[in-house]
């Protein structure tokens, strides 16, 4: 008898987990279509097993037909990949940290891998692996089906249709009466480095940026342009512009001409003045930088994205003496600016230039919408942040972006 029982000790020792893998059943398991997908994947969920052994893995299966045959889809490792890893298709409920979930796209078949089709019937089933014993689970059966909308975002449809409401409102009020906006000196001083081209006879020299009209800190410098082109052309002043881009060429061409011609000073226009220095960023820097020592423009006005060459261009415009008014959204240029230059504009206020020069409603109202966007997203972040930090996660959830 000693000796039998010895012999099943050993033998429970050396074999744990076949013994542990016949004592372990397959889960109960649901599929069902994935939401706020394009039809193509199908979630399967389990309930966590708080007593599978350490090393417990679960194999999903796939088959074209009930009958099989079963291919492998995915395997994952026993209380891992759980329904909460996903609270933007299924929300934050505590009860989802006890769920195993798996979301199948595609399986294969030999060295095939076949992805799941749109409306198809698949049919699945999971296995649990524990050590070298494997049992397998009932069938069950999902169709994937694509959604028209996805509920994951509706938070941000929301926020956004309320700030697109303000910003109206804002446009609406701007038309009735004039809205106040701070100052901001670079846009002030304008005028005056302008007057003083004027009265020295020397050209203003306008320099863009390095990157392409598809990136806002460009459009908002061509906005500044068509301001600076009007000046020039009511005070005939030579405007110079320089840039890398053909694209941002053209549209400085057209911006220039259209600005000389609601001037009444068509005839001013000089399409030659605006023109690409150079392709490469410091090769641009090389030309731009012998234009100030030559031609010593009297004003140099400096909008958009600049990187390294930033401080080459504002030092050699300084050594000139000629008035610097610069303006970037590249926060590692700007410092270079701020020393180098008579004014800078610093981040948003390069984006509100064109609403503060013209004061037309429909950019005055946008630029104060917008502020009051962010007024309120300042506060719901603070008080989010407190809420969090007392246990009430309701209102930063409210505004995740999923």
């Amino acid at each position: 008898m000693r000796l039998a029982a010895a012999i099943l000790i050993t033998l429970a020792w050396l074999a744990p987990s076949t013994l542990t893998a016949q004592a372990l059943a397959p889960p109960v398991i649901e599929a069902f279509d994935t939401p706020n997908d394009d039809g193509a994947s199908v979630t399967v969920t389990w309930p966590v097993n708080p007593d599978a052994p350490e090393g417990t893995k679960y194999r999903v299966l796939v088959a074209e037909a009930e009958s099989g045959p079963f291919y492998l889809a995915s395997e994952v490792a026993a209380g891992t990949s759980l329904l909460s890893d996903d609270p933007g298709n299924y929300g934050h409920d505590e009860a989802n940290f006890l769920i195993q979930a798996v979301k199948v796209t595609e399986y294969t078949v030999s060295d095939e891998t076949r992805k799941l089709t749109t409306d198809k019937t698949y049919f699945l089933r999971v296995s649990v692996l524990t050590g070298s014993a494997e049992t397998r689970g009932a069938v069950t059966s999902a169709i994937p089906e694509s959604n028209l909308f996805n509920t994951s975002r509706l938070n941000n449809f929301l926020i956004g249709a309320f700030l697109s409401v303000v910003i109206l409102l804002s446009i609406a009020l701007a038309r009735r009466r004039e809205l106040y906006v701070r100052r901001i000196a670079g846009l002030e001083a304008l005028d005056e480095a302008l007057g003083r081209a004027t009265e020295m006879g020397k050209p203003v020299l306008f320099i863009h940026g390095l990157q392409g009209m598809d990136k806002i800190s460009t459009i908002a410098a061509v906005g500044i342009l068509g301001r600076v082109a009007q000046r020039t052309a009511e005070y005939d002043t030579e405007l110079k512009v320089t840039n890398t881009d053909p694209v941002v060429l053209s549209v400085s061409q057209e911006t220039v001409k259209t600005a000389y011609l609601e001037a009444g000073r068509p005839d001013a226009y000089r399409e030659d003045n605006i023109f690409v220095a150079g392709t490469e960023q410091f090769s641009y820097a090389a030309a731009v930088e012998g234009m100030m020592l030559r031609e010593r423009p009297a004003a140099h006005i400096m909008m958009g994205y600049f990187y390294a060459e930033s401080l080459l261009l504002a030092e050699t415009g300084s050594t000139t003496g000629a008035i610097q008014i610069a303006g970037s959204d590249a926060y590692t240029q700007l410092p270079f600016f701020v020393t180098t230059c008579d004014y800078t504009l610093l981040g948003e206020e390069l984006y509100a230039a064109s609403a503060y020069l013209s004061r037309e409603p429909r950019l005055m109202g946008s630029l104060k919408g917008q502020d009051i966007g962010k007024m309120i997203l300042l506060a719901v972040i603070v008080v989010g942040t407190v809420l969090s930090t007392f246990g009430v996660p309701h209102l930063a959830q409210a505004f995740s972006a999923y």
